[in-house]
């Protein structure tokens, strides 16, 4: 496959193939109006199967990495300036999760009133809501 060398923007690897257009959704990637490469089931060694996703002139701020993290653990980030690799990262669950999430209890305060949302990972697979204690799976989450 013959893709374009980034000169300068980000590359999201190790997506799971189910997990990209999520992505994709996730930073309003439709919307872009700069060069944006997006693959799906590319081969991997690690993980049998993989998505990626180019973006040309995209730096991410530590919200939108969190926000990465949370529908994607594990993914890895790569920087590019100048043709050049200038920063690769793990993408890993931060220890907390703020304005991101939507608590699943209806009568949650931050349901129901104008707050942010906070919730600490409990282990790599659970959320718990600071204000009422409703634990979520990663899996059942939904985005604010």
């Amino acid at each position: 496959m013959m893709v374009a060398a980034l000169e300068n923007g980000s590359v999201i690897d190790h997506i799971p193939t189910d997990k990209l257009f999520t992505i994709v959704q996730l930073l309003e990637l439709d919307t872009f109006t700069n060069e944006v490469l997006i693959a799906n089931n590319l081969n991997s060694k690690v993980m049998h199967k993989k998505g990626l996703i180019k973006i040309s002139n995209k730096f991410f701020t530590e919200a939108e990495i969190s926000k990465l993290a949370v529908v994607c653990p594990n993914i890895r980030l790569t920087v590019i300036r100048n043709y050049q690799v200038a920063e690769k990262r793990q993408i890993n669950l931060p220890e907390t999760v703020i304005d991101i999430v939507r608590c699943a209890n209806p009568v949650c305060i931050t349901n129901n009133e104008p707050m942010k949302t906070y919730f600490t990972i409990q282990n790599l697979r659970t959320l718990k809501c600071r204000y009422c204690g409703k634990e979520q799976s990663l899996e059942s989450i939904k985005l604010k």
